[in-house]
């Protein structure tokens, strides 16, 4: 199965079955799942990136876990729209793991997420500099994936 559109997801999902949200940092992977009704998202764990075949074999234990069937990976776009190196870094991601398992995989712009996440945590949370970034790439997962499950509601609903 290749990359799919963030629209298509759904559709290709079996019933009642969760996705999970990837925040992909240089050194952790920020993970998030969605309730069954694909309308919530939770930050969930944090994968301490070691390298990929360990990386995808802890994602896929917490997929199984939680009986996901499928991924949305934030895409790191600059602000002008275009795509830079890191950009192709986490569509290579996407790709490789599609090599390990079939299921659908999209991408959905995170601009912004980690920033609004730390915002968040120091203006509404007052969580201390060491605290946040132990939860800061968990909540940039949930912020990716409720701003994708956010846009399938709103274009299929």
């Amino acid at each position: 199965m290749p990359v799919v559109d963030l629209l298509a997801l759904p559709a290709l999902l079996p019933r009642h079955a969760p996705v999970m949200g990837l925040d992909l940092g240089e050194k952790t992977i920020g993970v998030a799942v969605s309730d069954i009704g694909l309308s919530v998202a939770t930050p969930l764990e944090l994968i301490r990136r070691v390298k990929f075949t360990d990386d995808a074999g802890a994602l896929f234990k917490l997929m199984d876990g939680r009986g996901a069937a499928g991924v949305v990976i934030g895409l790191p776009v600059n602000m002008d729209g275009s795509e830079g190196p890191r950009c192709q870094s986490v569509r290579a991601f996407g790709r490789n793991l599609l090599r390990l398992r079939e299921m659908p995989v999209a991408f959905w712009d995170e601009r912004m997420s980690s920033m609004a996440v730390n915002r968040m945590l120091i203006d509404e949370a007052d969580v201390t500099r060491a605290r946040r970034a132990e939860l800061v790439d968990k909540a940039a997962a949930a912020w990716i994936l409720q701003g994708a499950l956010d846009r399938i509601r709103s274009a299929l609903g």
